[in-house]
């Protein structure tokens, strides 16, 4: 996945929610070796440490044992907590 493949995910995502809450983006996995050569390019931010890592206001996860892709709140469960609104591309 390349930084606009990630926005286009979070954006169609967004769009097929509709008014469900629970179909929103949530959290952002990504294999530690993918964000390293690749998804670091995002301009993700920590405007604190309570906040963690994000991109576009939704919560980042990076790990050796995880799979590259977009959850939604319901998938995400505490994990993408606290839950923001998808902020605009920039």
């Amino acid at each position: 996945m390349t930084p606009d493949q990630l926005n286009d995910a979070l954006d169609a995502m967004a769009a097929a929610a509709g008014d469900d809450a629970n179909l929103l983006p949530g959290l952002i996995t990504v294999e530690s070796g993918h964000w390293v050569n690749v998804l670091s390019a995002v301009r993700a931010t920590c405007s604190a440490l309570h906040d963690g890592l994000r991109h576009r206001d939704i919560v980042i996860h990076v790990g050796s044992q995880q799979e590259t892709k977009v959850l939604t709140r319901a998938e995400a469960g505490e994990r993408g907590a606290p839950y923001r609104d998808l902020a605009p591309r920039s």
